[in-house]
Protein backbone atom coordinates (compact mmCIF):
# COMPACT_ATOMS: atom_id res chain seq x y z
CA UNK A 1 0.00 0.00 0.00
CA UNK A 2 1.54 3.27 -1.07
CA UNK A 3 0.16 7.25 -0.95
CA UNK A 4 -0.62 6.48 -3.97
CA UNK A 5 -2.61 3.23 -3.86
CA UNK A 6 -2.10 -0.28 -4.14
CA UNK A 7 1.47 -1.11 -5.97
CA UNK A 8 2.15 -4.58 -7.11
CA UNK A 9 5.57 -5.94 -5.81
CA UNK A 10 7.04 -6.31 -9.25
CA UNK A 11 6.59 -2.27 -9.77
CA UNK A 12 8.47 -1.41 -6.49
CA UNK A 13 12.09 -1.76 -7.21
CA UNK A 14 14.71 -1.35 -5.05
CA UNK A 15 13.39 -0.44 -1.51
CA UNK A 16 14.75 2.20 0.82
CA UNK A 17 13.53 0.65 3.65
CA UNK A 18 13.50 3.88 6.38
CA UNK A 19 13.59 7.41 5.30
CA UNK A 20 11.64 10.64 6.78
CA UNK A 21 10.07 12.87 3.81
CA UNK A 22 8.57 15.32 6.54
CA UNK A 23 9.66 15.27 10.25
CA UNK A 24 8.90 17.31 13.23
CA UNK A 25 10.01 16.07 16.76
CA UNK A 26 10.72 18.00 20.40
CA UNK A 27 13.35 15.44 20.59
CA UNK A 28 15.22 16.98 17.76
CA UNK A 29 14.49 20.84 18.14
CA UNK A 30 15.33 22.88 15.02
CA UNK A 31 15.96 19.83 12.69
CA UNK A 32 12.72 19.54 11.55
CA UNK A 33 12.36 19.40 7.57
CA UNK A 34 8.53 20.65 6.21
CA UNK A 35 9.27 22.24 2.94
CA UNK A 36 7.08 19.81 0.44
CA UNK A 37 9.75 21.54 -2.59
CA UNK A 38 13.05 20.80 -0.84
CA UNK A 39 11.75 17.15 0.38
CA UNK A 40 10.64 16.49 -3.37
CA UNK A 41 14.04 17.80 -4.45
CA UNK A 42 15.47 14.86 -2.13
CA UNK A 43 13.45 12.34 -3.26
CA UNK A 44 13.92 12.90 -6.17
CA UNK A 45 18.04 12.72 -6.15
CA UNK A 46 16.82 9.43 -4.66
CA UNK A 47 14.94 8.20 -7.54
CA UNK A 48 17.52 9.52 -9.96
CA UNK A 49 20.25 6.80 -7.51
CA UNK A 50 18.04 3.67 -8.68
CA UNK A 51 15.77 3.57 -6.10
CA UNK A 52 11.80 2.86 -6.68
CA UNK A 53 10.56 3.17 -3.26
CA UNK A 54 10.74 4.75 0.30
CA UNK A 55 9.15 3.59 3.56
CA UNK A 56 8.89 6.48 5.47
CA UNK A 57 8.49 5.79 9.18
CA UNK A 58 7.21 8.76 10.04
CA UNK A 59 4.63 8.19 12.92
CA UNK A 60 1.59 9.85 14.21
CA UNK A 61 2.27 13.21 16.05
CA UNK A 62 5.61 13.74 14.36
CA UNK A 63 4.92 15.80 11.09
CA UNK A 64 3.37 13.62 8.80
CA UNK A 65 2.19 15.54 5.67
CA UNK A 66 0.02 12.61 3.83
CA UNK A 67 -1.54 15.14 0.71
CA UNK A 68 2.57 16.82 0.48
CA UNK A 69 3.72 13.35 0.51
CA UNK A 70 1.21 11.98 -2.03
CA UNK A 71 2.14 15.38 -4.11
CA UNK A 72 5.73 14.27 -3.50
CA UNK A 73 5.21 10.87 -4.51
CA UNK A 74 3.94 11.73 -8.28
CA UNK A 75 6.36 14.81 -8.65
CA UNK A 76 9.62 12.16 -7.94
CA UNK A 77 8.28 9.54 -9.73
CA UNK A 78 8.74 7.52 -6.55
CA UNK A 79 6.70 4.99 -4.69
CA UNK A 80 6.37 5.87 -0.91
CA UNK A 81 4.93 3.60 1.68
CA UNK A 82 3.65 5.99 4.64
CA UNK A 83 3.77 5.04 8.26
CA UNK A 84 0.97 4.98 11.00
CA UNK A 85 1.77 4.55 15.11
CA UNK A 86 3.07 5.90 17.80
CA UNK A 87 7.15 6.28 17.97
CA UNK A 88 8.70 5.90 21.35
CA UNK A 89 8.39 7.82 24.53
CA UNK A 90 11.01 10.67 24.11
CA UNK A 91 9.13 11.94 20.92
CA UNK A 92 6.04 13.40 22.64
CA UNK A 93 5.72 15.90 25.26
CA UNK A 94 4.18 15.09 29.03
CA UNK A 95 1.03 16.20 28.14
CA UNK A 96 0.45 15.05 24.67
CA UNK A 97 -3.06 13.22 23.77
CA UNK A 98 -1.03 9.78 23.09
CA UNK A 99 -0.55 9.25 26.76
CA UNK A 100 -4.05 10.24 27.79
CA UNK A 101 -6.63 8.73 25.50
CA UNK A 102 -8.13 5.23 25.92
CA UNK A 103 -7.02 1.98 24.54
CA UNK A 104 -9.78 1.93 22.39
CA UNK A 105 -8.99 5.34 20.64
CA UNK A 106 -5.48 4.73 20.41
CA UNK A 107 -6.61 1.94 18.13
CA UNK A 108 -8.85 3.66 15.85
CA UNK A 109 -6.63 6.03 14.91
CA UNK A 110 -4.26 3.69 13.50
CA UNK A 111 -6.83 1.28 12.10
CA UNK A 112 -8.21 4.48 10.69
CA UNK A 113 -4.97 5.68 9.16
CA UNK A 114 -4.36 2.23 7.48
CA UNK A 115 -7.87 1.68 6.22
CA UNK A 116 -9.44 5.12 5.47
CA UNK A 117 -6.72 7.48 5.40
CA UNK A 118 -3.61 9.45 7.34
CA UNK A 119 -5.37 12.32 9.22
CA UNK A 120 -4.52 15.71 7.25
CA UNK A 121 -3.76 17.46 10.49
CA UNK A 122 -1.23 14.65 11.91
CA UNK A 123 -3.56 14.10 14.87
CA UNK A 124 -3.37 18.09 15.94
CA UNK A 125 -7.05 17.34 16.98
CA UNK A 126 -9.59 15.88 19.30
CA UNK A 127 -10.79 14.10 16.25
CA UNK A 128 -8.94 12.61 12.75
CA UNK A 129 -9.75 14.07 9.39
CA UNK A 130 -8.85 11.36 7.11
CA UNK A 131 -7.58 12.05 3.64
CA UNK A 132 -7.04 9.07 1.04
CA UNK A 133 -3.76 8.24 1.61
CA UNK A 134 -3.73 5.08 3.54
CA UNK A 135 -0.67 4.23 5.79
CA UNK A 136 1.24 0.85 4.54
CA UNK A 137 3.10 -0.37 7.56
CA UNK A 138 3.15 0.69 11.59
CA UNK A 139 5.67 2.07 13.23
CA UNK A 140 6.34 1.75 16.51
CA UNK A 141 9.37 2.46 19.22
CA UNK A 142 11.02 1.02 22.60
CA UNK A 143 13.36 2.90 24.63
CA UNK A 144 17.27 2.08 25.29
CA UNK A 145 17.22 -1.89 26.56
CA UNK A 146 13.59 -1.75 27.59
CA UNK A 147 9.73 -0.99 26.32
CA UNK A 148 8.37 1.03 28.99
CA UNK A 149 4.76 0.95 29.92
CA UNK A 150 3.36 3.87 28.14
CA UNK A 151 5.22 1.99 25.07
CA UNK A 152 3.66 -1.00 25.52
CA UNK A 153 0.24 0.67 25.38
CA UNK A 154 1.22 1.44 21.63
CA UNK A 155 2.74 -1.21 21.17
CA UNK A 156 -0.73 -3.13 22.03
CA UNK A 157 -2.65 -0.46 19.82
CA UNK A 158 -0.18 -1.09 16.79
CA UNK A 159 0.01 -4.64 16.82
CA UNK A 160 -3.66 -5.03 16.96
CA UNK A 161 -4.18 -2.58 13.99
CA UNK A 162 -1.16 -4.16 12.03
CA UNK A 163 -3.31 -7.78 12.49
CA UNK A 164 -6.51 -6.27 11.33
CA UNK A 165 -5.04 -4.60 8.23
CA UNK A 166 -2.76 -7.08 7.37
CA UNK A 167 0.66 -5.05 7.47
CA UNK A 168 3.85 -5.09 8.61
CA UNK A 169 5.19 -3.53 12.17
CA UNK A 170 8.90 -1.57 12.09
CA UNK A 171 10.28 -0.86 15.31
CA UNK A 172 12.96 1.72 16.69
CA UNK A 173 15.45 -0.31 18.47
CA UNK A 174 17.21 2.00 20.95
CA UNK A 175 20.85 1.87 19.96
CA UNK A 176 19.59 -1.46 18.61
CA UNK A 177 18.77 -2.71 22.40
CA UNK A 178 15.98 -5.02 23.35
CA UNK A 179 15.12 -7.03 20.34
CA UNK A 180 14.55 -10.21 21.49
CA UNK A 181 12.31 -8.39 24.10
CA UNK A 182 10.47 -6.02 21.03
CA UNK A 183 9.98 -10.20 18.96
CA UNK A 184 8.93 -11.55 22.29
CA UNK A 185 5.98 -8.91 23.41
CA UNK A 186 5.04 -8.38 19.99
CA UNK A 187 4.42 -12.32 19.52
CA UNK A 188 2.47 -12.41 22.81
CA UNK A 189 0.20 -9.62 21.11
CA UNK A 190 0.00 -11.97 18.02
CA UNK A 191 2.04 -10.78 15.52
CA UNK A 192 4.90 -13.26 14.21
CA UNK A 193 8.80 -12.09 13.45
CA UNK A 194 8.30 -12.67 9.83
CA UNK A 195 6.33 -9.48 10.12
CA UNK A 196 8.35 -7.42 11.78
CA UNK A 197 11.37 -5.26 10.53
CA UNK A 198 14.00 -4.26 13.91
CA UNK A 199 15.36 -0.66 13.05
CA UNK A 200 18.71 0.76 13.93
CA UNK A 201 20.23 -2.81 14.28
CA UNK A 202 23.61 -1.56 13.02
CA UNK A 203 24.08 0.53 15.74
CA UNK A 204 24.38 -2.77 17.58
CA UNK A 205 27.30 -4.57 15.40
CA UNK A 206 26.44 -7.61 17.18
CA UNK A 207 26.31 -10.37 14.26
CA UNK A 208 25.93 -13.24 16.68
CA UNK A 209 22.74 -11.55 17.96
CA UNK A 210 21.71 -10.15 14.45
CA UNK A 211 21.81 -14.18 12.94
CA UNK A 212 19.67 -14.70 16.24
CA UNK A 213 17.03 -12.31 15.20
CA UNK A 214 16.75 -13.33 11.70
CA UNK A 215 16.70 -16.82 12.69
CA UNK A 216 13.58 -16.04 14.35
CA UNK A 217 12.05 -15.32 11.23
CA UNK A 218 12.62 -11.07 11.86
CA UNK A 219 13.66 -8.71 9.24
CA UNK A 220 15.94 -6.28 10.33
CA UNK A 221 17.17 -2.71 8.59
CA UNK A 222 20.70 -1.62 8.67
CA UNK A 223 19.58 2.36 8.76
CA UNK A 224 23.01 4.00 9.36
CA UNK A 225 23.88 4.17 5.79
CA UNK A 226 26.27 7.30 5.54
CA UNK A 227 25.81 8.20 8.93
CA UNK A 228 29.81 7.78 9.91
CA UNK A 229 29.15 9.29 13.45
CA UNK A 230 28.08 5.54 14.32
CA UNK A 231 31.04 4.22 12.04
CA UNK A 232 32.07 3.45 8.82
CA UNK A 233 30.13 2.25 6.02
CA UNK A 234 32.69 -0.89 5.92
CA UNK A 235 31.36 -2.32 9.35
CA UNK A 236 28.01 -2.47 7.10
CA UNK A 237 29.40 -4.35 4.17
CA UNK A 238 31.22 -6.66 7.03
CA UNK A 239 27.54 -7.19 8.93
CA UNK A 240 26.15 -7.86 5.63
CA UNK A 241 28.88 -10.35 4.10
CA UNK A 242 28.35 -12.01 7.80
CA UNK A 243 24.98 -12.65 7.42
CA UNK A 244 24.99 -13.68 3.70
CA UNK A 245 27.84 -16.18 4.39
CA UNK A 246 25.32 -17.87 7.12
CA UNK A 247 22.56 -17.67 4.74
CA UNK A 248 20.19 -15.04 6.34
CA UNK A 249 20.57 -11.73 3.51
CA UNK A 250 17.18 -12.44 2.60
CA UNK A 251 15.73 -10.83 5.64
CA UNK A 252 17.73 -8.03 5.50
CA UNK A 253 16.88 -4.29 4.06
CA UNK A 254 18.68 -0.84 3.77
CA UNK A 255 18.15 2.61 4.82
CA UNK A 256 19.19 5.77 5.58
CA UNK A 257 16.90 7.07 8.07
CA UNK A 258 17.51 10.57 7.54
CA UNK A 259 15.74 12.01 10.60
CA UNK A 260 17.17 15.85 10.19
CA UNK A 261 17.38 18.97 8.41
CA UNK A 262 20.73 18.65 9.07
CA UNK A 263 21.38 15.55 7.02
CA UNK A 264 19.81 16.33 3.80
CA UNK A 265 21.23 18.30 0.63
CA UNK A 266 17.93 20.23 -0.21
CA UNK A 267 18.80 22.41 2.81
CA UNK A 268 23.08 22.39 2.64
CA UNK A 269 23.52 19.76 4.89
CA UNK A 270 24.42 16.06 4.00
CA UNK A 271 25.36 13.45 3.52
CA UNK A 272 21.96 13.22 1.93
CA UNK A 273 18.81 11.03 1.66
CA UNK A 274 20.70 9.47 -1.95
CA UNK A 275 23.56 8.76 -0.28
CA UNK A 276 22.13 4.68 -0.27
CA UNK A 277 21.59 4.33 -4.40
CA UNK A 278 24.55 7.14 -4.92
CA UNK A 279 27.17 5.60 -2.73
CA UNK A 280 26.83 2.82 -1.09
CA UNK A 281 24.89 0.16 -2.85
CA UNK A 282 28.00 0.26 -5.48
CA UNK A 283 29.99 -0.54 -3.02
CA UNK A 284 27.86 -3.57 -2.17
CA UNK A 285 28.33 -4.35 -5.38
CA UNK A 286 31.33 -4.72 -5.97
CA UNK A 287 32.25 -6.66 -2.94
CA UNK A 288 29.38 -9.13 -2.82
CA UNK A 289 27.78 -8.95 -6.49
CA UNK A 290 24.92 -7.83 -8.46
CA UNK A 291 22.47 -10.72 -6.72
CA UNK A 292 22.99 -10.03 -3.16
CA UNK A 293 21.92 -6.34 -3.82
CA UNK A 294 18.73 -7.50 -5.44
CA UNK A 295 18.03 -9.39 -2.62
CA UNK A 296 18.36 -6.99 0.07
CA UNK A 297 17.15 -3.77 -1.68
CA UNK A 298 14.39 -5.52 -3.72
CA UNK A 299 13.04 -9.14 -2.62
CA UNK A 300 13.51 -8.38 1.31
CA UNK A 301 11.52 -5.95 1.67
CA UNK A 302 9.02 -6.65 -0.66
CA UNK A 303 7.73 -9.80 0.92
CA UNK A 304 7.79 -7.75 4.16
CA UNK A 305 5.85 -4.93 3.02
CA UNK A 306 3.12 -7.25 1.07
CA UNK A 307 -0.52 -6.99 2.29
CA UNK A 308 -1.50 -10.38 4.20
CA UNK A 309 -5.02 -9.75 3.07
CA UNK A 310 -5.88 -8.89 -0.95
CA UNK A 311 -7.10 -5.45 -0.02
Amino acid sequence: MTVLGPVAASELGYVDAHEHLFLRTPALPGDEFLDEAKSTAEAAAVRASGIGTVVDLTPIGLGRRPAELAKLAAGAGLHVVAATGYHRSAHYPAAHWAREVSDDLLLDIVLTDLTSGIDGRDWAGPRPVPTTVRAGIVKLGASYQRITAEEDRWFRAGAQAALQAGVAVAVHCETGTAAHEILDRLAELGVAAHRVLLCHTDRNADLELHRELVSRGAYLVYDTVGRIKYGPDSRILDLIEGMAAAGLADHLCLGTDVGRRSMLRAYGGGPGMDVLGRAFLPRLERRLGRDLVDLIMRDAPTALLALARGD
